[in-house]
């Protein structure tokens, strides 16, 4: 889930043909709590080096993660494959929309070099929605999680996977490649679905964590939330009920920010009281884990965030 910051993206409208014809939803100002500095750090430079060198996507550019200079600072990527263009129009998306090209069958590998040279201990790997494709890429997905196990045998992998709608076989191929985290996020409230996220059904994306945790029990799941799109508090708790009765092991929770005027408006800012609270009832419905705060991210602290679930896995007396 990572949600664009509009000022790291000021042209980020330009990049939504499909969306002009929407009204335009003036940016509300950030409150004290959001905003972030924009990078500096050498290792900044050095971890977007190696990605243009390797010819690679990430979503903290895509998306325009407001937590970029953090994370590339402790060269941490969220690495995107399969493009930069993607076959949905998410209202609440800064990735561009439209028809993606074929894949490249060496970008696994490239990933994979890209990984051992960061000397990741964790890594996240993310995608566009490929719906043009048979298999929505689940057999890209495989291929680059088997080409980091050779590259870079030490490193965890954790993927955030598209919902795969229609494509059947696709989710058991996945798992199939043994990634430690399987991520699908949610994004939303059910009630928000058709306004923010077109093309996409509720209960089949919850569906999708269900089904992952029951082919593969040892493989932890993880879903993400954005509120200030115009949910409930009450809302927001159900969903958390509905990833439970799921089995799904940790839930992120982070503000929307809107990267653009064509973007779906922010109905609030959260505070930071609040994040904290719903964390709190997170973890009292039985998750392993619970992320909330304003800038919390799917991939933010990913790598301290899979430290904590082992821990708190083997807390229960299971096996990690």
């Amino acid at each position: 889930m990572s949600q664009p910051d509009p000022t790291t993206t000021a042209k980020s409208g330009l990049r939504h043909p499909e969306k002009r014809n929407r009204v335009d939803n003036p940016i509300a100002r950030k409150p004290d709590w959001i905003r972030v500095k924009a990078p500096t750090s050498p290792v900044y430079a050095e971890t977007r080096a190696l990605v243009r060198e390797k010819g690679l996507h990430t979503v903290c550019e895509e998306a325009g993660c407001p937590n970029i200079g953090e994370c590339w600072a402790k060269r941490h990527a969220t690495m995107m494959i399969m493009g930069d263009t993607c076959t949905r129009a998410c209202t609440f998306c800064n990735v561009k929309t439209g028809m993606p090209m074929a894949l490249d069958r060496s970008e696994p590998g490239r990933v994979a070099e890209a990984v051992a040279s960061l000397g990741l201990a964790h890594v996240v790997i993310t995608s566009v929605d490929r719906d043009d494709l048979a298999d929505g890429g689940a057999k890209h997905f495989a291929a680059t999680i088997t080409a980091i196990r050779v590259a870079a045998p030490r490193t965890t992998i954790e993927v955030l996977t598209p919902d795969f709608l229609r494509k059947p076989g696709a989710l058991e191929i996945v798992i199939a490649a043994m990634p430690d985290v399987f991520n699908h996020n949610l994004e939303t409230v059910p009630r928000l679905y058709a306004e923010v996220r077109p093309g996409a059904r509720y209960f089949s994306s919850l569906r999708l964590l269900q089904q992952a945790k029951e082919l593969a029990p040892s493989i932890f799941t993880k879903s993400g939330l954005m509120v200030g799109l115009g949910e409930a508090r009450g809302e927001v708790l159900q969903v958390m009920d509905d990833l439970r009765a799921a089995d799904v092991d940790f839930l992120t929770i982070g503000q929307y920010l809107q990267p653009s005027v064509k973007h779906h408006h922010i109905d609030r800012f959260w505070t930071p009281d609040e994040f904290a609270g719903l964390a709190e009832m997170g973890r009292a419905k039985g998750f392993h884990l619970v992320a909330a705060s304003p800038l919390t991210r799917s991939s933010y602290h990913a790598d301290s965030d899979f430290a904590a679930l082992r821990a708190a896995r083997s807390a229960l007396g299971q096996t990690a």
